[in-house]
This record gives structure tokens, sequence and C-alpha cells, in this order.
């Protein structure tokens, strides 16, 4: 997909900010506006901790749209980092400030929600986004206004050849691997099942169209067949029927479909599927983007009650880090329960911009930029605990941020290399983690 043009973006943010300004100063909360709502990003937005010395950075997450379902499992983990990190002392001796703005898992609100962390909060660093559609553009704006952005989840295989270029000037990482890797996973799991013939859809954007082509690449190199390599399926993000796309999947009865896909759409897609009856015997591949609790309810049940995504299997960037054990605790102890996808991730995301700007002993997006590497690997002293890795960077040594999601040694394009949880769909239309598989 295209960057979104700025002067777009930025007339968009004109709206947007002057909701923003008659609804709230910086020092009120507003809460996020519920699902379904088209409330702009700017108006969509909290602040907490306001402080105008200290460190100021925020976090552009989809809480509605297309992925609100994973995206509501993450933004949790934000805050939680920065209360931890205020309640140690801070950063550079003073409290963090937090702007949380809803990206909506839309382009233009991305572009506009990004906008006004950098133009208006003048954020030094942000968490975002998880579409990688968005963050294509987000990152469009960031880079202009040299604020560093961390993405949790955007695993386009597009920002590695961009950052080749140099196009994002070390103001880009991410905090989960790209899915070259995941295509790899993929790949080595159909094979592993033994299927010879395998078929894909996507979802027609950088996310969708990225995966299709590591995956065809990789697959073919084991030895496999894609039937429809010559004519790719690639739905609307913006569809809402699929009846002429699910029968163009399902044709040359595959061994196999894998399906790369958001939520809301993809959901529409397979009952499309099951209702036409072409996937009956084909085994269903998803990937990361369709993973939560509430999607095999969104896809539905058969007549006889059985749900209708019994058997299908998928992969989803895992979370093995030395943090992990710590991080769950303080979740339950401050939250309840457990976290969800890739809040590991966000956790880290916002972990690496608070020492980098302890490191580097300035709060900007410079300054984050400059060390956030150093931080994140390297030959300083491997620690788990961001308020420990805060007071060794304050006395003037080196550390080896070792995080909840894996050791997240960001590289020089800004990349991780992580683990891949393989899950399946039960009977019951639970979810369950199966396996692990690392990309080799």
């Amino acid at each position: 997909m295209s960057r979104i043009n700025v002067s777009l973006a930025l007339t968009v943010f004109t709206i947007a900010s002057g909701l923003f300004m008659a609804a709230c100063d910086n020092t009120t909360t507003t809460n996020p506006t519920p699902a379904g709502t088209t409330a702009t990003p700017a108006a969509n937005s909290t602040t907490t901790t306001d402080n105008p010395k200290g460190l100021k950075i925020g976090s552009l997450l989809p809480t509605t749209g297309d992925l609100a379902s994973i995206g509501q499992q993450m933004v949790g983990s934000v805050p939680l980092l920065v209360d931890t990190v205020n309640a140690c002392g801070g950063v550079n001796g003073e409290k963090v400030t937090l702007v949380e703005v809803d990206d909506q898992t839309d382009p233009k609100a991305g572009a506009a929600g990004m906008t006004k962390l950098a133009t208006v909060d003048k954020v030094a660093g942000v968490v975002g986004s998880f579409a990688s559609s968005v963050s294509t553009a987000a990152v469009s704006v960031a880079v202009p206004n040299k604020v560093m952005i961390v993405s949790p989840g955007s695993t386009s295989p597009v920002f590695t050849d961009k950052a080749q270029k140099g196009d994002f000037k070390g103001f880009w990482a991410r905090t989960a691997p790209p899915d070259t890797y995941q295509a790899l996973a993929l790949a080595q799991l159909a094979k592993k099942k033994g299927f010879k013939r395998v078929s894909t859809v996507v979802i027609n954007n950088d996310y969708g169209v990225g995966f299709e082509k590591a995956f065809v690449k990789t697959f073919e190199q084991l030895g496999g067949t894609v039937v429809n390599k010559d004519k790719p399926v690639r739905y609307d993000p913006k569809a809402q029927t699929f009846d002429t796309e699910a029968g163009a999947t399902f044709a040359g009865k595959p061994d196999a479909v894998l399906a790369v896909m958001y939520a809301e759409t993809g959901s529409l897609f397979l009952k499309a599927a099951y209702q036409q009856g072409v996937a009956k015997g084909v085994q269903i591949m998803l990937t990361d983007g369709v993973k939560s609790d509430t999607f095999p309810g969104q896809v539905g049940k058969s007549a006889d009650g059985k749900y209708l995504l019994s058997g299908a299997i998928g992969t989803v960037p895992g979370s093995d880090g030395k943090a992990l054990a710590s991080f769950k605790k303080l979740w339950q102890e401050k939250k309840g329960g457990s976290p969800g996808e890739y809040a590991p991730q966000a956790w880290d995301a916002a972990a690496l911009l608070t020492l980098a700007a302890q490191a580097a002993k300035e709060n900007t997006g410079v300054g984050i930029a400059g060390k956030i590497r150093e931080v994140a690997g390297g030959t300083g002293t491997e620690v788990t605990d961001v308020c420990e890795g805060l007071k060794l960077l304050k006395e003037g040594k080196k550390i080896n941020y070792q995080g909840a999601s894996g050791n997240v040694d960001v590289d020089a394009n800004g990349d991780v290399l992580g683990v891949y949880d393989v899950w399946t769909v039960g009977d019951d239309g639970k979810i369950k983690v199966i396996d692990k598989v690392s990309p080799k």
C-alpha cells in the first residue's frame, strides 16, 4: 500500500485537533470511544501524568476497527509500563507522560493521530501501530518530525526493505518479528502436515500481500505448489461480502488454504466459504491477525452447533523472554487475568523507549533513536527489570534489555527474531497453543 499523503493527514489532523482542544486540555482524561463509532483519533485520546519537563511518549493502537479484538488486548501494556517507570523515579529525573490515541485500524486515522502526537503533543517516541498499513502511514509522519516509532506488531516485510534503503533514518523499530519469519514457520508447518497443494487468500494491504509473497517463495522452495499463484486472491479491506473471493480461493481443490486476514473482515470471508460448502475437507491455516478468543464465534457455528473453525490451525508471534514471568505476575496484580496477544511486545516497545531516552540523557526522538539498539542488545549488563535498567543507566553503565516477548535485539533494520506459537481451534470454539516453532 502506498504511503498516505502528508497533506491529507494534516487536513484530517486539523479537524481532529479542533475537536480535541474543545474536548479537553492536556491534563484531562477522555475515555476511548466505544467500538463501532467514528470519532477522530485526536478526540479519541487520553493523556496521563502530564509533565512538560519529562519524557513524553505516545501510543497509537487500535481499540476500534478491524483489529480491535487484538488491539484491546495489548493497549493496557503501555500505561502499565509508564506507571512502573514513574514509580521508580521516571526517566532523566522526571516522570514520563503518556498520550494514548486509537488509530481505528485505519491508515487515515493513523496518519492524523501520528500528526497530533508529533506536532501538538510533541512526543519523543510512539508505541505503534499494530496494522502494517497504519504504521506505513504513521511512520511517514514520524520520520520527518524525528519521532522514534516502535511497533509491537506491524510485521510486513516491507518495513525491512524500506529500512535497508534508509527511508526511516533510524526512527523505526519493532518488537515483533517480520512476516518473512512467520511465513517460513507456516510453510514448514504445512510441509510437516503433508500439504502439497495450498491456495492463499490475503487482505489487500502491506501485511497481507507481504505475507503472501514470503509464503509462496518459501513453500515452493520446500517443494510445495501454490495453486492460485498466478491469480492470487487479495480482498478489499473495506469489503462486506466475499462470495466471489471465497469461490476463487477454494477452486482447484487445494489441500489447505492459507488465510492472512484481520478478524472483522476475515470472519465474514470464512463464513461465506463455509456457507458455500467450498471449505469442506480443506485445512484452514491462519495467522496472527485473527488470533483472538472471539474469532471462532465471529465465524459462527454449523446447523448442528459445531464451530465452523474447529480444526483450523495457525501461527502467532510468541513470547519467551526472560522478563515474561514477571510481566505476567505484574499484569495479574494490577489488572487481573493474563495478558493477551502482543501485550508483551507492547510492554517491550514502551520499555525500549524509556531506556533509550535514559541512555541518551535526553528526552528527544533523536536521542532515543541513537540509543535504542544499544540498550536492546550489545555487551551491556543483561537486565529484565526496567527499573534496574534505568538505575544502571543513570550510573553511566551500559545494559542489554531482555524483554517479556524475547531478547528484543533490534538490528540495523529495526527487526527482531522471535519464536512462534502454533495454535488450533477446538470443537468447543476455544483456541489453544499446541506447539512452538522457531524459523530457521
